[in-house]
């Protein structure tokens, strides 16, 4: 069993969220006990003080241990733009992140590190979310949205994937386009196009239901 796995996507809003939350109610459900992380998250809110994101809390509330929102989320940035951008007056330390991820891993089985948009991502300035993924040495979790433009978008990422020498466990089909045309022929094509096993195809749903979601996942 790995330490967890880095969760990554084709392009921003494609479903990694949900499916992190997925699998971690996947495992938690194989008897693990699951920690997460967003470690950047742009586009974020004030509560009690402190900005926080709906990602982030929505992971550590699935977590089956309870840990403090700033291990979870170290950098939270109020500009939904990219981080590189939203945080250039506090920009993230690929360093500080590996240390939070390593108290969360000494907590529990596995923990889930859910990246902000795509593979290439900027970070900060000089690091993007590839640079991350290698830092926290994690095989990764591909996320591609079936949609119109997908098969190019996952080609490519699984692509960029192979070439940074890091292992990609497999790759899940989230259906978040309800009127997607050949959407079974589209994941077909993509499980040709790539060497990493399909984990599990989350049907399209208005509401999220994650027990539902888990049940279509296979690790």
């Amino acid at each position: 069993m790995e330490k967890g796995y880095f969760i990554t996507g084709t392009d921003t809003d494609v479903g990694k969220t949900w499916a992190t939350l997925a699998l971690i109610r996947y495992f938690r459900n194989q008897g693990k006990s699951v920690a997460g992380m967003k470690p950047v998250a742009s586009g974020c809110f004030m509560r009690d003080g402190r900005l926080v994101n709906d990602d982030a809390l929505q992971i550590q509330a699935a977590a089956s241990i309870t840990m403090g929102y700033e291990l979870i989320n170290p950098y939270a940035y109020a500009e939904p733009v990219s981080p590189h951008i939203a945080g250039k007056n506090k920009p993230a330390a690929l360093d500080k992140i590996v240390c939070c991820f390593d108290k969360l891993k000494e907590q529990a089985d596995l923990v889930l590190v859910e990246g902000a948009g795509g593979w290439l991502t900027p970070v900060n300035n000089r690091e993007d979310m590839a640079d991350l993924a290698k830092m926290l040495a994690l095989p990764v979790i591909l996320v591609v949205a079936i949609r119109l433009g997908c098969i190019n978008h996952a080609k490519l990422t699984y692509r960029g994937i192979q070439q940074t020498y890091i292992h990609c466990a497999g790759w899940i089909a989230a259906c978040s386009d309800p009127n997607v045309l050949n959407r079974v022929e589209i994941i077909r094509t993509l499980e040709k196009a790539m060497d990493a096993p399909l984990l599990g195809v989350l049907p399209y749903r208005e509401t999220a239901d994650f027990n539902f979601f888990a049940q279509q996942l296979k690790l």
